[in-house]
């Protein structure tokens, strides 16, 4: 009997409805999970993607082929059926479901179980199949609760402030950077936002996603004047000559990865917020408890140590090699991608 899923040097492949999920390679039919690069790709004939996922995908892919499709809404593909529903990692992003003959499949994608106030929150989806990505997947990625870490970016910044300095924070600029800025008061100083993060949330608020009011920076903008401000900006950005323009500052970045002091000390930034558009090890175990899910695969992360730990708890799991990358930066540990 051919599975539901299979393994391709493409990508993950349904052959009952001849389709790819976030593939690597070009293929005529690609399945979007979210909008980040490593698994949103250009070159493929046709996308299918949530609603709310589609126009980032349209500014970051330029024009392509693609149809939206609603969270819950089932579409028949071949063969196969299947639905899109809220993965809670970014904006739009989603876990497909895919289900033939009976038997039920689910793509995690990227995910987080807490609800971060922003992105669409997670939802489980039992499955008899579930493929789980395990970018944090050890026992000391355990994350705070995010208004915890809210509390700690407003007295970072509020301390630089009041030493006249500019506060740089780094993150991602589809995700991350817009859950921070809705984790800060407008009224606690001026925000600033890197060009490459402003497009994006440009795209966002067009949607209808509430963020505080932002000022971009361009060539006009008063470098000298911003002091007390704070400013995100791409990770790439920090330590920078264009930073360096902004005068005195303190930079941080906000990653789970920070939960490691060893790259926090590689990163150069003075502090490091521990937050994450991923889940914690609590977390993955969690939403693999949820899915009621008799076979497991993990994939892009450490893979080997979960899926090892996954197998003691009695479970069926196994290591899939995938192109995916995770919540990164070049500092992450044999991972290269975006959050």
């Amino acid at each position: 009997m051919t599975p539901v899923l299979t393994f391709t040097d493409k990508g993950i492949y349904c052959p009952a409805g001849d389709f790819f999920i976030d593939p690597w390679k070009r293929v005529d039919r690609a399945l979007i999970t979210h909008g980040h690069a490593d698994h949103a790709r250009p070159g493929m004939g046709r996308y299918l993607a949530t609603e709310a996922a589609l126009p980032v995908m349209s500014m970051r892919l330029g024009t392509i082929q693609a149809e939206g499709i609603r969270y819950g809404e089932r579409r028949r593909i071949g063969d196969a059926t299947v639905s899109f529903h809220p993965a809670g990692h970014v904006p739009g992003s989603a876990q497909i479901r895919v289900e033939v003959g009976g038997e039920i499949w689910v793509v995690s994608g990227d995910y987080k179980i807490e609800n971060d106030g922003f992105s669409e929150p997670f939802e489980p989806v039992t499955c008899h199949s579930f493929i789980t990505e395990s970018t944090f997947g050890l026992p000391v990625f355990r994350w705070e609760p995010q208004a915890h870490i809210a509390a700690q970016l407003s007295r970072w910044w509020a301390t630089n402030a009041a030493e006249v300095r500019v506060s740089f924070l780094g993150a991602y600029s589809l995700g991350k950077a817009q859950r921070l800025l809705s984790m800060l008061d407008p009224a606690q100083g001026p925000i600033l936002t890197h060009s490459a993060i402003e497009a994006t949330n440009d795209v966002l608020r067009a949607q209808g996603y509430a963020l505080p009011p932002t000022q971009r920076i361009t060539p006009e903008t008063d470098r000298k004047a911003q002091s007390g401000a704070i400013i995100l900006c791409p990770p790439s950005a920090l330590g920078s000559a264009w930073a360096k323009r902004f005068g005195p500052s303190s930079e941080a970045m906000a990653s789970g990865w920070m939960r490691l002091r060893g790259i926090r000390r590689r990163r150069g930034a003075d502090t490091g917020f521990v937050i994450s558009d991923h889940a914690d090890w609590p977390g993955l175990l969690s939403a693999i408890k949820d899915t009621s899910a008799e076979n497991i695969y993990v994939t892009h992360g450490y893979t080997d140590i979960f899926a090892r730990h996954l197998t003691e708890l009695g479970l069926n799991a196994a290591v899939v090699p995938t192109e995916f990358g995770g919540e990164t930066g070049a500092d992450a540990p044999e991972l290269e991608g975006e959050a």
